[in-house]
């Protein structure tokens, strides 16, 4: 007689661990939502100081470039031993991977603007700083955002792996999966990961489109 095995995914775990899921989500929107933020401020100012002075864009994107490149695992290792096992290790990490990708989009949706634009701009007598903002990064929208998405998804993949350096997140439910042999965790873990990329990546593209309503038009058949 043959012995019976476990279901290969058991529903009756799942509804047992609904809150779990609930505070992992939490866990990995807060360490997904950080990295995005810093990651951003920072590369604004990064781009700014590219774009003024156009010598600095190729060390800047070279340094960002290194990082991009290091192994989450092996850049979560070389931190640890500085920051802990903690969010500072994390974010840390996650930030990196992000100023590469939203460096490169916001220089090359500011380069994007057409000179006739900021000439009449600057005829009318705007500052720098106010073409930078009123003008430049309103038209360059769309290929920022574009880069934010890029970057969004990229991070929620790589949150699962702050699991290691005592972060949450659905690296979590992976982990003790993969720790007990429990394929329903690891398939939890992950399909949660997925779709929480595919819902943020919906909701950039949602905002894009609030923002430069202009693209619709586009995209309309003539």
């Amino acid at each position: 007689m043959l012995a019976q095995t476990d279901p290969f995914i058991r529903w009756d775990w799942i509804a047992d661990h609904l809150d779990d899921m609930w505070q992992r989500t939490i866990e990995h929107s807060i360490l997904t939502f950080l990295a995005i933020g810093i990651g951003l401020v920072l590369a604004i100012g990064l781009s700014m100081l590219a774009l003024r002075y156009r010598r600095t864009y190729a060390p800047v994107t070279w340094v960002a470039g290194v990082l991009y490149t290091i192994p989450s695992i092996a850049l979560f290792a070389f931190l640890v031993p500085f920051t802990g096992l903690s969010l500072v290790t994390a974010e840390i990490g996650l930030v990196s991977y992000t100023l590469l990708i939203l460096i490169r989009n916001i220089v090359a949706g500011i380069d994007g603007v057409p000179a006739s634009v900021v000439e009449s701009a600057l005829a009318m007598g705007y500052t720098r700083r106010r073409l930078f903002w009123k003008v430049q990064v309103p038209l360059a929208l769309p290929v920022i955002l574009a880069g934010v998405r890029i970057a969004a998804v990229t991070i929620v993949g790589l949150v699962t792996v702050t699991t290691f350096v005592g972060q949450g997140g659905y690296g979590a439910i992976i982990l003790q999966g993969l720790r007990r042999l429990f394929a329903t965790e690891i398939i939890v873990g992950t399909v949660l990961a997925i779709l929480f990329a595919a819902i943020l990546d919906m909701l950039l593209l949602l905002l894009q489109r609030r923002l430069a309503p202009w693209l619709r038009a586009r995209e309309r058949p003539t």
